[in-house]
């Protein structure tokens, strides 16, 4: 239940949590730890017998994942907007890192992200996670402990989701409970905000 001091997006996020069918966070987890598990050893085969075990092949498997991560969050939006529909278009990015935060990740994830750190230009925020459901049970072999970002899906995700809206976006991580930090968290960067088709033939006219 919504707490009173929930913002209108926490309230929002709770009670289309509370409606959706849900998932186990365990199986989650641990279909996604499978899946990473996967990555490495592929992608380490077709590289170096070694490089699956050294750690070598983390910065491919990285930008795997992110990639992965942007072509569900282009599909996404759709989602998110059928499962809100009283969501409208959000007004700056400060009301865009709350939608993620308090609703998108509670939908999709059953947690909250906390908004915080925007810069001097309201430009850039970072999304801490204090619970990553896609780290559960997990802990990075040594030679991928300060390489792999295991969760860079997430990144992609929001890249993806926001290059829909018209936001061209930096997504990375910052910190990780798996490399021992106190929290996970992500820094969103606006690079630009991308014309529409049409606006773009307005221009030209």
């Amino acid at each position: 239940m919504a707490s009173k001091g929930q913002s209108l997006h926490a309230k929002a996020g709770e009670n289309i949590f509370a409606k959706n069918p849900k998932v186990s966070a365990e199986l989650l987890a641990l279909t996604y730890g499978a899946f990473v598990h996967r990555l490495i050893k592929d992608d380490g085969a077709t590289t170096s017998s070694a490089s699956a075990g050294s750690g070598e092949n983390a910065e491919e498997v990285n930008a795997i994942l992110d990639k992965m991560g942007y072509n569900i969050g282009c599909r996404m939006v759709d989602e998110f907007f059928a499962k809100a529909p009283q969501q409208g278009l959000c007004r700056d990015l400060n009301d865009t890192a709350k939608v993620i935060g308090e609703q998108a990740f509670k939908m999709f994830l059953g947690v909250t992200a906390e908004v915080s750190s925007f810069d001097s230009e309201n430009k850039a925020f970072s999304l801490i996670l204090r619970e990553n459901p896609l780290a559960d049970f997990v802990i990075l072999p040594a030679a991928y402990a300060n390489k792999l970002w295991y969760s860079n899906l997430l990144c992609g995700v929001i890249r993806g989701a926001l290059e829909m809206l018209n936001m061209k976006v930096a997504c990375y991580f910052r910190k990780d409970i798996l490399r021992g930090h106190d929290c996970t968290e992500m820094r969103v960067e606006l690079k630009e905000i991308i014309k529409d088709k049409y606006e773009e033939d307005d221009d030209e006219k």
